[in-house]
């Protein structure tokens, strides 16, 4: 079994093995109301698909341990899952709308879902309308911006030359 430790900070790697150790050390309990109270300190390592399963069983998060979520589960959550793990604490999450990770969740969800929440959570995407998000990609190369800009310029004339003189040999 595991003592109760506080793993705020420790690394996200770190808080991710924590958690599958805890998941394991307390399975045999997840079935009773107390799973969650041992399981609470180390939920900041846990997985999308258990916060989903956790979110059935009424456990009244704080939205201060919801903000502590990992970032990528808290992202793949529905707006009927968080009201699942907030409970009657739900209404407190309107006071976060405006700083990360509330604000970048509420960005990803459908308004009229987040308006089903009757929380007055603004934010979110409009119905007929499509969220585009650019992916970020590392620099293809090493060489300055200009450098590769002037290369591209110059390829119509490179080609255009490499046509030419191919036709007339």
């Amino acid at each position: 079994r595991m003592a109760s430790l506080d793993p705020s900070a420790c690394s996200q790697e770190t808080k991710n093995i924590l958690y599958q150790k805890a998941k394991e050390a307390f399975s045999d309990q997840h079935h009773l109301p107390a799973y969650y109270e041992l399981i609470l300190p180390y939920l900041g390592g846990a997985p999308a698909a258990d916060l989903k399963v956790l979110s059935k069983d009424d456990v009244n998060m704080n939205v201060s341990t919801f903000v502590t979520l990992r970032r990528d589960s808290l992202m793949l959550l529905t707006p009927g899952e968080v009201q699942g793990l907030l409970g009657v604490q739900l209404p407190e999450l309107a006071q976060w709308q405006n700083r990360a990770p509330v604000r970048d969740w509420v960005a990803l969800q459908k308004q009229s879902e987040l308006d089903e929440l009757h929380i007055g959570l603004t934010g979110g995407v409009q119905e007929g309308y499509i969220n585009l998000v650019t992916p970020k990609f590392p620099a293809m190369s090493s060489a300055p911006l200009g450098t590769v800009a002037m290369v591209f310029h110059l390829l119509p004339a490179l080609l255009l030359s490499f046509l030419t003189v191919s036709i007339l040999s």
